[in-house]
């Protein structure tokens, strides 16, 4: 079994090296993709208007991998 694979913002971030602040950023301008990169937290929600995100470490990275390494190209061409 490969266990769980969302993890909460906090943790997200620091294995990321990123703030959560950064990592919001990311999911509300569309880098991060729902279903894919983030999800909704369904666990004890008293806000359902604004609900935790979820994040999966492994398929974050290899998108902000990607995103940092175009953006860098950009700014070196």
């Amino acid at each position: 079994m490969l266990g769980d694979v969302w993890s909460s913002s906090e943790l997200t971030a620091e294995k990321l090296g990123i703030t959560e602040i950064k990592l919001s950023f990311l999911r509300e301008n569309g880098i991060l993709k729902p279903g894919i990169h983030w999800k909704s937290s369904p666990l004890g929600q008293k806000k359902p208007w604004k609900p935790k995100a979820l994040y999966n470490i492994k398929m974050c990275r290899q998108i902000i991998n990607k995103f940092y390494s175009e953006e860098n190209y950009i700014i070196a061409a």
